[in-house]
């Protein structure tokens, strides 16, 4: 029989404890509420009244409602107020200690039925459930802040809380308006323990100099439809709690990749702990304001760029479908372009799947027909080398092999003039072993694009131990002259996105394998409670399961990071068969 929760308890009025109370009575329940002093109630108090204020002035409560809901908390500064709840919900500061002593206390003054819950978001619900006698009737019930707002709770269930209490806990969270997900215990849970070695290691991409913050941010922003970049939103998390969550998750794991950054540390010692002290990694215009300022501390570029090269025609080497995406985007932006395809056949079909995208664009609204026709009559169809000698910039965007690419550069080296420009679409291949391929070394770059390429925003530019300073200049110049967003970043494995993105996604099968949570809990907790467009299951059946283990191994074969090597499960489904919605079945049965 489902249990009845009619009269709840929460322990620690912070901006958590208080949030939490604020939902609970929205939702009709009657709350007891319990700080230290008088002085933590006040507070406590003065919270509630300042959010369910702001819900009034914003015509989310009305004055009755507020009032109802505000006479529906009852605080006290004694834990046996908390008598005859069924419920009870701590949420003190992160000190496991603290939290053991207040489990083990409200062990001797609450029914043997009522159930205990801790709001930690890192640390061991075991480790707390045990100072009871009643480990089976102890859960994690993750809110995240503001409680108030943010619809995902984290329920997490040890090796001992009985099923029927998870079960209860659970239609609990859904009656009160919020979406639960389920999972075993294990340091950060679901959300915090993929999303924390995602920031972790962008903070150590900052740290080695391999890309500005601010392309860095841009890079998950625009390349992967993120809310905020990773440095952006450690500033807003606070760099001292995003310290404590690392550290914990390293202690319980031992997983290098969790271990805090050394930066993280050094600004956490500088009093640059974010938004909240006006400076973190970037500078803010005041303590707690989201408004960035230009700093002179850490500029953004060390380097002036040189003037860039002229660029007026464009060549593109290959006919798939990311070819004459970037072959659209630059005629569709005034660019000549020579399409070079190995027969005529090839040619054609290039230009008339050009010719297919720009309709889509007019029947949308995006584009005029005449802005159409002029973009399609700009694209020359050609089948030789030869025809590109006079291109400024050429990009290649063949198959993703070695071979491949570097006869195709070794050609362009012989035919296109003194120079011009030559750029590689890869996405995972070394950059330098296409300059490597030419007597020109210094004119090669990457220039990855994002499919599809005509509506993805960012282009990597991908300088190698040879490029010339102009030639990047140049290409950064050329990407923002298209419309794009460009971000520098250095030539190793992954560029900025793939590096930052599949560890992140690997990190989710291995949760996934080892049992701590389903795959929909996994995806759902990354949607609600980070906000991520598609959860990490949903990404890897639409990217294929071939194609990020491919990109996975090359990670792994370039860093070889233990946490880098290939998830066995994404292994048994690639050898399986079950590549994802093009064969029909993945994570998911399509």
């Amino acid at each position: 029989m489902a249990r009845d929760i009619s009269k709840v308890g929460v322990v620690g009025l912070g901006t958590m404890g208080a949030g939490i109370a604020e939902v609970l009575a929205r939702s009709g329940i009657d709350v007891i509420a319990v700080e230290l002093d008088d002085a933590g109630v006040a507070r406590g108090e003065e919270r509630l009244r300042h959010s369910t204020g702001r819900a009034l002035a914003g015509g989310k409560l009305d004055r009755a409602g507020r009032d109802a809901l505000l006479a529906r908390i009852r605080c006290s500064t004694s834990l046996a107020a908390l008598s005859e709840v069924d419920l009870v919900i701590e949420a003190i500061p992160e000190a496991l200690a603290a939290k053991a002593e207040v489990f083990s206390r409200l062990d001797e003054v609450t029914r043997p039925d009522t159930v205990f819950a801790s709001n930690t978001s890192s640390l061991s619900i075991t480790e707390i459930g045990v100072r009871t006698a009643r480990p089976g009737k102890v859960v994690g019930l993750h809110f995240f802040n503001p409680a108030p707002v943010l619809e995902l709770v984290e329920v997490v269930r040890t090796v001992v809380t009985e099923p029927a209490v998870v079960t209860d806990v659970v239609a609990f969270a859904e009656r009160l308006g919020k979406v639960p997900v389920v999972m075993g215990d294990r340091a950060g849970f679901i959300a915090n323990a993929l999303l924390f070695g995602y920031l972790n290691h962008a903070v150590r991409m900052y740290e080695q100099r391999y890309a500005t913050r601010e392309d860095l941010d841009a890079a998950m922003r625009f390349g992967c439809g993120y809310p905020m970049g990773p440095l952006a939103l450690l500033d807003l998390i606070g760099l001292d709690t995003a310290y404590e969550i690392l550290d914990t998750m390293y202690h319980q794991s031992r997983n290098r990749l969790h271990a805090p950054a050394p930066l993280l540390k050094q600004l956490i010692t500088a009093g640059r702990l974010g938004r909240k002290t006006g400076r973190g990694f970037y500078p803010y215009e005041a303590p707690g304001s989201p408004a960035v300022v230009a700093d002179g501390l850490i500029p953004a570029s060390t380097v002036e760029s040189p003037p860039p090269r002229a660029v007026r025609e464009v060549g593109v080497v290959g006919t798939g479908t990311m070819a004459t995406g970037i072959a659209e985007v630059f005629a569709k932006h005034g660019f000549g372009v020579v399409l070079r395809a190995r027969s005529r056949a090839k040619a054609v079909a290039a230009v008339a799947k050009v010719e297919k995208s720009l309709g889509r664009s007019v029947a949308r609204g995006r584009l005029s027909e005449e802005d159409a026709a002029a973009a399609l009559a700009r694209i020359v169809p050609v089948t030789d080398f030869e025809a590109l000698a006079e291109v400024d910039l050429v990009v290649e965007a063949v198959a993703e092999e070695p071979a491949v690419k570097q006869a195709v550069f070794a050609a362009l080296d012989e035919v296109v003039r003194p120079g011009a420009i030559l750029a590689t679409t890869t996405s995972s291949l070394p950059v330098i072993g296409c300059a490597a391929a030419t007597a020109r070394p210094g004119d090669v770059l990457g220039l990855h694009f994002f499919n599809p390429a005509p509506a993805m925003k960012l282009v990597e530019v991908v300088s190698t131990i040879a490029t010339a300073p102009d030639v990047v200049a140049t290409a950064t110049a050329v990407c923002a002259a298209v419309g794009k967003h460009p971000v520098r970043c250095g030539d190793r494995a992954g560029f900025i996105v793939n590096a930052l993105l599949f560890p992140y996604l690997n990190d989710a099968v291995k949760m996934l394998e080892a049992h701590y949570a389903s795959a929909e809990d996994i995806d759902t907790a990354m949607k609600v409670g980070c906000g991520l467009p598609m959860g990490p299951f949903e990404l890897l059946d639409v990217v294929g399961l071939d194609v990020s283990l491919a990109i996975e191994r090359t990670l792994f074969d370039e860093f070889r990071e233990e946490g880098f090597a290939p998830a066995p499960l994404l292994e048994h489904l690639v050898t399986a068969g079950r590549l994802g919605r093009k064969t029909g079945q993945g994570f998911k049965d399509y």
